[in-house]
């Protein structure tokens, strides 16, 4: 029974006494936008005051927006990498932040290949923490019961590293699954999970998703919702389903766990919880054993209410595929966040994921956004610097690139996501996520710009040279309808000796050639976490490009101004494409890949 808070909120009554805070919270933090941002930004400022990197600038102690604005640049990674890499080597000065560095967080690979290390201190975790406090209310105001089941949430850490000074690196939800705040959360009738602690915090990806996938079936009438961070990992854990069933119905049936799952620490917890159970072997296996795998989570897990995924930007691509398994279950997103800082929330989170919009709490950090146009993208130097827009100014209907400020010392950092004003809620915008910037593929945690595509490429074609072959022209786009995904690329090919042409083997290897050359991130994925399945290249016939070009003028296009486009997701191109493939070649291996030495 919802209680009645006092609230004149358009959220609504919280659902219990608990909630009754965080309600309050956001909307404090939403009336109050623009002096809340102010306020963030005079105490970073402050507590940052004695930086090498704000008495670089000469802000000399000051605190207002003014000042700040005026002496402090828009900046990129590439700008910050040396001042980072002197941190991760060693040096302990207060370069960004007065408060120690405590690790880096690591986000999307560089031109370079490498990822991105991003400094962030302490009392992070507990800014992040809060933000995380905030969804479980937010989502009790639309689902109800919550608390009389649990969330089967299949949750994963990854490889970390260690710099030359001992700092460690590693990904955002890697370091808040390990911190005390995850592993000692107080207990929450709305948020308890299937996966014990011990699954989610297996390094080995195979144990930790059958342990996780097991607990899930054991509980299965108990589960409420399913959920992943993002939807091309909840996908990823049906797949296992469809490759594993046979032996976890066999653990179920003895109550005796499937000897590859060796972590003694989960051996011993499961054997609390895994008994002998025929009976609902038999089920997994009526389920199971078919072809038919359309509504496979309802059917498997009756009671879930709603799928809680990521699906906006690239992986709303996986829509159609998780209606297929859910019978169409409603998809929560829930929040926004990144590496360099954690966001907002979506305060309407059953939504359509074609409506989701997040609304940016300011008290996370300082924000400011750069005007973008869609056609003529804004480039940005220091000596003529654009006008940035405060949070609180951003006008509906407009896209803008976001730039955070934060505690933990980065300044006016353009992040590289593009959002859209949706509204309003109170005084706080609401954006819709557009997309990361420049990035031209994505299957997973992955991000390939056109510039690294087109490096792969001509690293690939080297290979054809001795054919006396050439690429005419080439395009791409992510195949979401296998699990995992992965990359398609199209060639078309000029043979100039039909004697000679390349063979089967030669153009296999061009697909190796070209995910060698691809970041790290993305052999992450291909090697360690098995979200991206091998990369694959389409020959297809001579002219079809032509076609193509043909196909874009007769619905528009300019001749003088057209340019073949570097990723295709447009259903009549992607058949005209497919109606004209002559052979199909997937790289025959997975592309090397160890956690990253840094230097």
């Amino acid at each position: 029974m919802a209680v009645d808070s006092g609230l004149s909120s358009p959220l609504g009554p919280p659902a219990c006494e608990n909630d009754t805070k965080a309600l309050q919270l956001i909307e404090e933090m939403t009336r109050n936008t623009d002096s809340v941002q102010e306020k963030v930004l005079a105490e970073i400022l402050t507590r940052n005051a004695n930086t090498e990197y704000l008495h670089r600038f000469k802000v000399g102690g000051a605190t207002d927006r003014d000042t700040f604005k005026s002496k402090v640049p828009v900046v990129t990674y590439e700008d910050l990498k040396p001042d980072i890499d002197r941190v991760a080597n060693g040096d302990r000065s207060p370069i960004f932040s007065s408060h120690p560095i405590s690790e880096f967080l690591t986000s999307s690979g560089t031109s370079a290949g490498e990822r991105k290390l991003m400094p962030t201190i302490a009392d992070e975790l507990e800014r992040r923490q809060k933000l995380y406090d905030l969804l479980q209310p937010v989502m009790n105001l639309y689902v109800p019961g919550l608390d009389k089941g649990k969330g089967l949430y299949f949750l994963f850490i990854k490889a970390e590293t260690k710099t030359p000074s001992g700092l460690v690196a590693r990904p955002v939800l890697t370091s808040y699954y390990k911190s005390e705040q995850f592993k000692t959360r107080p207990y929450n009738p709305f948020n308890v999970y299937t996966s014990p602690n011990e699954a989610i915090l297996c390094v080995d990806s195979f144990q930790s998703m059958y342990s996780q996938m097991l607990c899930g079936l054991l509980m299965r009438e108990e589960v409420l919702r399913l959920g992943a961070v993002f939807a091309s990992g909840l996908l990823r854990a049906i797949r296992f389903l469809q490759l594993n069933w046979k032996q976890l119905a066999q653990d179920i049936a003895s109550g005796t766990l499937n000897p590859r799952v060796s972590d003694s620490s989960i051996r011993d917890c499961l054997s609390k919880i895994l008994k002998p159970n025929p009976e609902l072997a038999e089920f997994v296996v009526k389920e199971c054993e078919g072809d038919n795998w359309e509504g496979i989570i309802t059917r498997i897990w009756p009671n879930t209410k709603y799928l809680d995924v990521i699906v906006t930007g690239a992986m709303a691509q996986y829509i159609p595929t998780l209606d297929y398994y859910s019978g169409g279950l409603p998809k929560a997103c829930t929040m926004y966040a990144s590496s360099e800082c954690y966001f907002g929330l979506n305060l309407k989170p059953m939504c359509n994921p074609s409506e989701v919009c997040y609304t940016i709490m300011p008290n996370m950090g300082y924000f400011e956004f750069i005007p973008h146009d869609p056609v003529n993208s804004v480039q940005i130097s220091r000596h003529s610097p654009p006008h940035l827009v405060d949070l609180a100014n951003v006008e509906v209907g407009k896209e803008y690139e976001l730039v955070i400020t934060t505690y933990a010392g980065l300044c006016r950092y353009r992040v590289g996501d593009i959002l859209q004003v949706t509204g309003f809620h109170n005084s706080a915008p609401q954006f819709k996520f557009v997309r990361r910037k420049n990035v031209l593929l994505s299957i997973d945690a992955d991000k390939t710009d056109e510039s690294e595509l087109q490096k792969a490429i001509e690293n690939a074609t080297a290979l054809l040279r001795p054919y006396n072959t050439n690429l005419v022209e080439y395009t791409s786009f992510a195949d979401t309808k296998t699990i995992p995904g992965h990359y398609v690329i199209y060639w078309e090919l000029l043979v100039k000796d039909p004697a000679n042409p390349p063979s089967q083997e030669v153009l296999n290897q061009c697909c190796f050639v070209m995910e060698e050359s691809l970041n790290s991130v993305y052999r992450q994925c291909r090697v360690a976490d098995n979200s991206i399945g091998p990369l694959e290249i389409r020959v297809v016939n001579n002219g079809t490009f032509e076609e193509l070009m043909d196909y874009a003028i007769s619905r528009g296009a300019s001749i003088n101004q057209y340019k073949v486009p570097r990723c295709v997701s447009f259903t009549p191109i992607m058949e005209l494409l497919d109606s004209r493939v002559v052979s199909v070649h997937f790289s025959p291996t997975a592309p090397h890949w160890t956690p990253e030495r840094r230097r």
